[in-house]
Parts: structure tokens; sequence; C-alpha cells
């Protein structure tokens, strides 16, 4: 790991000093052709279901949404809307997630987006002391306590993963 890694400082990490909660940057290479959350999973050497993806979605009744759940996951849309009080939900493609959120495909953090909206865990997340979720660039995992995170985030868990 070279200097310049351990020198980024991404506004989750930001956010997160100032409120005095730890957690520990893990960097890694990413490839451009290769976002998906298994891959990052890999490359910092952790099990799937302990890396979580950040999704954001928009709710037909609420609007847009946070749904951060395990790497080798696949959000059940159906569940994602019963428990975000809507009909129906749909991700947000992926030229408007820098716009709403102020991050870009695969450096997507539940921290520090441009505006605080409603944040759904997989309930699997309570299974760990600990998870990961994007700092904010692709590159860099933050293992964090999960229940602070879930708290600093306002975060809800509930299932959220298909069967």
């Amino acid at each position: 790991m070279d200097d310049k890694k351990n020198a980024v400082k991404t506004n989750a990490m930001r956010m997160l000093d100032a409120v005095k909660i730890s957690y520990k940057a893990m960097f890694y290479d990413w490839d451009e052709n290769d976002l998906s959350g298994t891959k990052v999973a890999e490359a910092i050497g952790l099990p799937c279901e302990t890396v979580f993806k950040t999704l954001v979605a928009k709710g037909d009744k609420t609007g847009f949404l946070v749904f951060c759940i395990p790497a080798d996951a696949e959000l059940d849309l159906k569940k994602a809307a019963k428990h975000s009080g809507n009909k129906r939900v749909e991700l947000l493609p992926v030229k408007e997630l820098l716009s709403v959120t102020g991050y870009i495909r695969g450096g997507c953090s539940p921290v520090g987006m441009k505006k605080p909206f409603p944040t759904y865990f997989d309930e699997s997340c309570i299974l760990f002391d600990e998870i990961t979720v994007s700092a904010g660039v692709r590159g860099c995992q933050l293992l964090i306590n999960t229940e602070a995170l879930l708290e600093f985030v306002g975060g809800k868990e509930c299932p959220l993963t298909m069967e």
C-alpha cells in the first residue's frame, strides 16, 4: 500500500471523524470492468456477507432511498418497496447517481451523500459486529461497527434480498 492511498480522506471519513466514530480504511486495486461487490470482497479479503454494497433507488411514494445489502446478494425490489412504504421501487439509473448522491458507481457510500435519504440495511448486517461499506471512492472500503453505522445514517434493518 503506498502513502498516497493512506493520505486519502473522503467526505464519508471526515463525517465519521467529526463524530468520533472509528473505522478502518481498507484500500484495494479496482477494475473499471468489474466493480462488483464480490470483486471488492475478494480484493479486501473479507467474506461477501460482511461487505455491503450501496444501491440507490426511487420509491413511487417516498422518493430516493438507499439500500445496503451483502456484496453477493441481489436486492428484492418487492421487499424494498414493502419495507420503505412504497408500492414500487426502481433502481436509480447509473447516469443519475452522481447528481443525486454526489457519488459514482463503485464508490457510493451510505455515509455523506448530498442529502440524507431513508437508508435500509439487509437484516443480515446485525449478525456481524463490523461490516464494510464504500468510503465514497472506488478502491476504499470502511470497516466500521455495524450499530454505530446504522445509528449514524439512521439506518433500519429489514429483509431486503432475494431468497
